[in-house]
């Protein structure tokens, strides 16, 4: 398995539309920065933001995910209070090739303020908005500016093609659209 290059990724992205938009250069001037870089793509925070709140008291269950867990939010910045956590998506569509497993990773712009950004791997064949998990690890409230880079994306291109993508075994996160919530 093998990382791969700018190049690489401006090819897919263009000819096959594995990244839509696609920025084709860094773009840094007054944001958190975004877009292609050396070996990787920097995506962006949509304005669509779930943040968790006590204030029904349910309990977040995986299996029952409850709405009341969280409150909406369509905003330029979302505000996360102290150790809490909030749910977003990638302005960006993403269309994974077959052959290709992706791995993300936070900025580290977010990380040096105690935010923490999760994504699990986008698998061979998958589509959709990618959901973004924003943790605030710190004792302080903590800002996220929507239509800024949030993370990276990795593209690993496998060293032979896998017997069953996740298109084929119809993911329950297939073409995802919006911020998703976890299903069962």
């Amino acid at each position: 398995m093998s990382v791969q290059s700018d190049r690489w990724i401006r090819e897919q992205a263009l000819a096959n539309g594995m990244i839509e938009p696609f920025v084709d250069r860094q773009t840094r001037e007054g944001v958190i920065s975004y877009g292609l870089s050396s070996y990787g793509y920097d995506a962006r925070v949509s304005d669509e933001f779930k943040i968790f709140t006590n204030v029904e008291s349910v309990t977040v269950d995986p299996k029952n995910f409850h709405p009341l867990s969280f409150v909406d939010k369509k905003t330029d910045c979302c505000i996360i209070p102290p150790n809490s956590f909030a749910l977003a998506r990638t302005v960006e569509y993403f269309r994974v090739p077959d052959d290709v497993l992706v791995i993300c990773l936070g900025k580290s712009t977010y990380a040096r303020c105690g935010i923490i950004v999760n994504v699990t791997p986008l698998e061979p064949g998958w589509e959709g908005h990618v959901t973004l998990e924003f943790s605030n690890t710190t004792p302080l409230p903590a800002k996220i500016y929507a239509n800024e880079g949030a993370c990276q994306f990795l593209f690993l291109k496998g060293n032979e093609p896998c017997e069953v993508t996740y298109a084929d075994r119809a993911g329950k996160y297939m073409s995802q659209r919006g911020v998703t919530l976890p299903r069962l």
